[in-house]
């Protein structure tokens, strides 16, 4: 039989069709940072609809009186302001917190309600009660279908939701207050034009309150765009006019069930974490549609033609399984990862193999790189070494590169220094001043205006708990804050000494530091990325030149830490400072962080860790804001937004991947596309920011309520990366059967003795090559096999050269050296 043409489709089924594809347009248009100035443009807009549209109302399906019925009531002033506080709370809600998780309960408290008011919809409302019964006529129906898509939409996030009971509750009272027992028949206030316009006065009235609150507090709302704003707001008052004329006609469940399909249909499933989400989302799709349909009362006539509608979620879903199947990805042994692994490989075996196995060869490896004797002590710290079989014995390069600038002070111009910033009185200062007896091989710290040291003083005593009488009396300064302290003065010229030049303290949180970090980089530095030939895709197989400030000036923005610190309490002077990070142009010390040590931080045999084959296949983190302080707009550049906006691809930047074409790999083309089964990052709470910046940011990201600290362990590929400072979940992914991804700006004590591509996969500053790596790491065979490889080595590599006595084996050299440093009986260089 030949399907009816549209001109004799229903007029019901029309606007049913029309609330549909506005409502999918709205969701597909919406934007937090112009939902609310949208909504009130849409009810300013909808009255004028009402009057354009009422001299074309013809041919109408009539199952409710005329507004001329004597029995018709108008609604009160009292009830107009309580149906105009409900829509106003749907749009405040959304507009804060974005997606309604629970609406869908919305559904079976209607039809509940409905029921319970005797309401004219309260009875099967569709023509084929054996189709409409499981999905819309009752209640366990319902139930079963709401619990489905709650738990599709939170994506079993669900405590994060729980507050969206308050605009379901809201739509509830509004559906309860337009619906009497005595005239439930009648939605008087929705049925003409002349009624609109007072609600919708209302409605502005009090989001115009709640906007003009929020602009008080918070500003207005920074690049808001305009003619997006405007379309928004009439696509939105173009779907409130749909639903209000189908509410003449059917259940409130059909206007609810219209909602819900703009709202999952709009979801973008390329960055679903698995392709069974989304598929639970299309089939989602399908029964919210079907719903709809089936809501829709017995006269309205070719309602089955709402059917085709089937393939707004379908056709994207089918597009998105067929791209990332033809996806042009590099598979053979030629990936530019493999030969970065090879190289890796060679090269750390031969440096094993070069250690010194006896005290003379060391000594004179010593004495060979450094040009001096080592210090006092030296042969018994070889031999504790070796007795617990270190399998590094000569790479302590960064212990004599901290040390060695301070040659130029005598060891009493260093106790001399130690001893000022001690006697400072100022909590500003933000240094531990600690003591070491070397006859307890115990210490004592102790700070201005601090209580808790956080486990500074019990981690030295843990780790030199078995070094008593083998070391001296000395003292030392630890850096309580995460980011780095010290900028050295650049080396005396002649006579000049560095104690001629006193070290000054500055307050630099929350401002840009960049210059005063890299004043000492040479203007050659600073072009030096400029002039060299790039590679197709920025693969790190340096990580000392990756981290060089003065060899990349792109940096200055993007770190938190160089944009805009939290906390930047700087030393520019030669003060020797212990801390667990340094910037590559600073000179703090570096020394293992006690937060390696606290159990959130620990691998241990209660970790619940799973097989490999047993992980999902994908990269994970969730974390905070951490990083820099958000005073402005500039945390969009800031490297744990810049990698959450990347993984959630908020942007739809254009990514880099290589292509291998005939076993020939060709140069990296551009795309859009990021598959997000492979992609599992979010924020879980978003703080060190401004109202206004915290407010900016909880609208752009999608924020996960909580996570699990071991979550991280049920992924193959896990993601590390800095806060204010170093990042302390490091060691256990390390430890763990999982591959850590690596990306850091800080330098830290055991650099020398873990090697990219052989115990983790480094990743850029800038993240250009992420996608490629996170592609091939997980989409195939060869890079799966390569990703646990190196998992298991780095793994095994941990428990070789990261156990307690190897972080004891570091201090007891770092001791060595600071001891004679302090020697009053040295003599400046």
């Amino acid at each position: 039989m030949r399907p009816p043409s549209f001109h004799h489709i229903d007029v019901l089924t029309r606007s049913t069709g029309a609330a549909l594809l506005c409502s999918l347009w709205t969701a597909c248009l919406g934007s937090r940072k112009s939902e609310q100035s949208s909504e009130i443009l849409a009810w300013v807009i909808l009255p004028i609809i009402f009057g354009m549209t009422r001299r074309f109302r013809t041919n109408k399906i009539r199952t409710r009186p005329p507004l001329s019925e004597p029995d018709l009531q108008p609604q009160s002033a009292k009830s107009l302001w309580i149906v105009a506080l409900g829509i106003a709370t749907l749009g405040v809600y959304q507009t804060e917190n974005g997606l309604v998780g629970v609406l869908p309960a919305l559904t079976p408290l209607l039809l509940i309600t409905e029921r319970y008011l005797g309401s004219e919809f309260g009875s099967s409302t569709g023509s084929n009660p054996q189709y409409s019964t499981p999905f819309v006529d009752t209640v366990w129906g319902t139930a079963i279908v709401a619990s489905f898509l709650m738990i599709t939409l939170a994506d079993w996030e669900f405590q994060g939701y729980l507050l969206s009971a308050i605009p379901v509750a809201a739509l509830l009272g509004v559906y309860v207050t337009l619906t009497s027992r005595r005239n439930a028949r009648y939605v008087p206030c929705l049925d003409s034009e002349a009624a609109i316009r007072p609600l919708a006065l209302r409605v502005v009235s009090l989001l115009v309150i709640v906007f003009g609150v929020d602009t008080i507090a918070f500003g207005f709302p920074r690049n808001q765009p305009m003619a997006a704003t405007f379309m928004l707001g009439l696509v939105k008052a173009s779907t409130w006019y749909f639903l209000i004329e189908i509410t003449r006609h059917c259940s409130w469940c059909t206007v609810v069930a219209i909602r819900l399909f703009g709202v999952i249909s709009a979801r973008n499933l390329w960055m679903l974490s698995s392709d069974t989400q989304a598929f639970l989302h299309v089939t989602a799709s399908l029964l919210t549609l079907g719903q709809v349909i089936y809501g829709l009362p017995g006269q309205a006539k070719s309602r089955s033609a709402l059917w085709v509608l089937f393939v707004v979620p379908l056709i994207p879903y089918l597009i998105d399984t067929l791209r990332i199947a033809q996806s042009p990805i590099v598979s053979s042994g030629q990936h530019p990862i493999e030969a970065l692994i090879h190289n890796a490989r060679r090269d750390f075996d031969a440096l094993l193999r070069k250690q010194s196995q006896n005290y003379t060869v060391a000594h004179k490896e010593y004495r060979r790189r450094y040009g001096i004797e080592p210090p006092a002590g030296f042969e018994a710290w070889f031999e504790f070494a070796k007795l617990h079989q270190s399998p590094i014995i000569d790479e302590f390069d960064n212990i004599y590169e901290a040390i060695s600038p301070f040659w130029h002070l005598s060891g009493q111009d260093i106790r001399d220094t130690m001893d000022e910033i001690q006697n400072m009185h100022t909590s500003h200062s933000e240094v531990w001043f600690c003591t070491f007896s070397g006859q307890q091989a115990k210490t004592y710290c102790r700070h201005p205006g601090r209580i808790f040291d956080r486990h500074i003083q019990s981690s030295f005593d843990h780790l030199m708990s078995g070094l008593s009488r083998v070391l001296p009396d000395f003292k030392f300064l630890v850096n309580h804050l995460d980011e780095p302290r010290v900028v050295m003065p650049p080396p005396p010229q002649g006579p000049e000494s560095l104690r001629s030049k006193p070290f000054n303290l500055t307050d630099l949180s929350r401002r840009p530091v960049w210059d005063t970090l890299t004043k000492s980089c040479s203007s050659r530095e600073m072009v030096a990325t400029h002039t060299a030939k790039e590679p197709a895709l920025p693969f790190v197989t340096d990580p000392i030149l990756a981290i060089d400030l003065c060899q990349h000036p792109e940096y200055s923005t993007m770190h938190g830490l160089t944009i805009s610190p939290t906390s930047f309490y700087l030393f520019e002077g030669a003060v020797p400072i212990l801390s667990t990070g340094s910037l590559s142009t600073m000179g703090d010390i570096l020394y293992p962080s006690p937060a390696y040590n606290e159990d959130e931080f620990k691998y241990t045999v209660d970790t619940p860790d799973i097989d490999w084959d047993k992980k999902q296949n994908n990269l994970y983190w969730a974390g905070s804001t951490t990083g820099g302080f958000a005073v402005d707009e500039k945390w969009q550049y800031y490297h744990r937004q810049r990698f959450v906006q990347l993984a959630q691809n908020l942007e739809r930047h254009q990514y880099s991947y290589l292509q291998e074409n005939a076993g020939i790999i060709s140069p990296a083309t551009s795309s859009s596309f990021i598959n997000g089964r492979f992609f599992n990052a979010a924020f879980t709470r978003i703080f060190q920011c401004e109202r206004r910046s915290c407010r900016d940011q909880h609208a752009y990201f999608k924020i996960k309520s909580w996570a699990d600290k071991d979550q991280p362990l049920r992924s193959r590929l896990v993601f590390d990366i800095d806060g204010n400072g170093i990042s302390g979940r490091y060691y256990k992914l390390l430890a763990s059967k999982s591959l850590p991804l690596k990306q850091t700006l800080l330098r830290e004590w055991h650099d020398e003795r873990l090697r990219p591509w052989v115990h983790y996969v480094p990743v850029s500053l800038g993240m250009e090559e992420l996608p490629e790596i996170v592609r091939y790491l997980t989409s195939t065979k060869t890079g799966q096999g390569r990703a646990q490889e190196i998992a298991e080595q780095g793994r095994g590599w941990f428990a070789k050269a990261f156990r307690e006595v190897d972080l004891t084996i570091y201090m007891y050299r770092l001791m060595l050296e600071l001891a004679r440093l302090q020697d009053p009986n040295r003599l400046a260089i």
